[in-house]
């Protein structure tokens, strides 16, 4: 069993490094791969497929039909299922994808999911060449049993802060997200003079602390968000009222060329979430482009900021309010150049790589393994819950 291994550079031989790899991609079949608009798992799936093909890896991506990218794609939905409105069940287009999975799996040295954990019970026979990263919180009682149960399956987590709610999860590393280096030109002198929200509008990101904040210091807002459907209600009866206060402009969501310009003329990124949050992408894209951000402490937002340096973190609606003018102060110089040295998409990708090489040699020395096996009745999960079956 795999447990809190840590990625250094070197910890694979120099001649490991060299050697090419055939690694599957099995990527969410909600956005593209990368996605119109918002979509941060998969942005950053494909941000990490194409940095692995950069590396010279042979890579095969399996996503929606409508997904570009320069690894082989094999298309497990003609279009991302968000696009058909006509769609009201997700998990027999997973299932599909799954066993389409299961067919190639004996083609790869590695399988890489980032679909949660519908795959445990169909690869555990071989989880020693599979890894999952786990995009989503952790702090669901739900979720202990199944790590409990399916001990033997490597994982990743994006943050520190995600494992805490599952510390006996099988956890292989903490790889932390990364993006081109130029994905975002920044800007050092912002022409703007506006704070910006980017991200969802749904309860956990708050961004009706953002108007608040900026209603209170009397400085423009403008919001570039989606709106999920099981978010449209909170929407219409919580946030809409509040879009008519004087200053607030939402935009709607934007694509990555928009976005650049977007963050890169605001004074600050206002990231004022309740919840424990994984990661937080919209934080490193700010600072892609030299924007500083403000945030709430709340999951892995004091990992991700450097306090002083790409941002300050707060605890109250007063602290932030007080802080905001030495946020809008900091070097955004600095801030680049922070951005270029933790969460670069090479960086990623190499952490990636390194954790694909020593999953692969445990497995290999525990002579586990080998072939996907068929599928079969096993007991062992239930036995661990202390279930009985009949």
């Amino acid at each position: 069993m795999v447990r809190n291994i840590q990625v250094h550079r070197g910890v694979a031989p120099v001649n490991d490094r060299k050697h090419k790899m055939k690694i599957a991609q099995i990527a969410p079949l909600m956005e593209s791969v990368p996605p119109l608009l918002y979509g941060g798992t998969e942005r950053i799936v494909s941000y990490l497929t194409e940095e692995l093909v950069n590396l010279g890896h042979d890579v095969t991506l399996f996503a929606s039909g409508d997904s570009i990218s320069a690894a082989n794609l094999v298309p497990c939905v003609p279009t991302a299922l968000r696009l058909d409105s006509r769609i009201r069940d997700t998990i027999p287009y997973y299932m599909l994808m799954l066993d389409r999975v299961r067919q190639l799996a004996d083609d790869f040295d590695i399988l890489h999911f980032h679909i949660d954990q519908f795959q445990f019970p169909l690869f555990r026979s071989i989880a020693g060449r599979t890894v999952t990263t786990l995009h989503g919180r952790q702090d669901l009682p739900d979720l202990l049993p199944l790590y409990i149960g399916f001990d033997d399956m490597p994982l990743v987590s994006i943050s520190n802060d995600q494992r805490r709610p599952v510390p006996k999860a099988n956890f292989a590393a903490t790889i932390y997200h990364g993006l081109p280096i130029n994905a975002h030109t920044p800007t050092f002198q912002p022409k703007g003079g506006y704070l910006a929200f980017l991200g969802r509008i749904s309860p956990e990101k708050r961004v009706d602390r953002a108007i608040q904040i900026a209603r209170a210091l009397g400085i423009p807002l403008k919001i570039a968000a989606k709106v999920d459907r099981v978010d449209e209600v909170y929407y219409r009866t919580e946030i809409e009222p509040l879009l008519k206060e004087p200053g607030v402009e939402f935009i709607g969501e934007i694509n990555e060329q928009e976005k650049t310009r977007f963050l890169g003329d605001a004074l600050a990124l206002l990231f004022p979430v309740d919840w424990p949050e994984p990661f937080g992408l919209s934080m490193i894209e700010a600072m892609a482009c030299g924007t500083p951000v403000l945030a709430f402490r709340c999951g892995s937002v004091p990992e991700i900021i450097d306090e002083g340096v790409t941002g300050i973190v707060v605890e109250t609606m007063e602290d932030a309010i007080a802080a905001l003018p030495r946020v809008v102060a900091l070097d955004r110089h600095k801030v680049r150049q922070r951005f270029e040295r933790r969460f670069s998409s090479t960086r990623m990708a190499e952490d990636y790589v390194d954790l694909y090489r020593t999953l692969l040699h445990k497995s290999k020395s525990a002579s586990e393994f080998g072939r996907l096996l068929p599928l079969q009745t096993d007991d062992t999960v239930a036995e661990k819950l202390g279930l009985h079956l009949a």
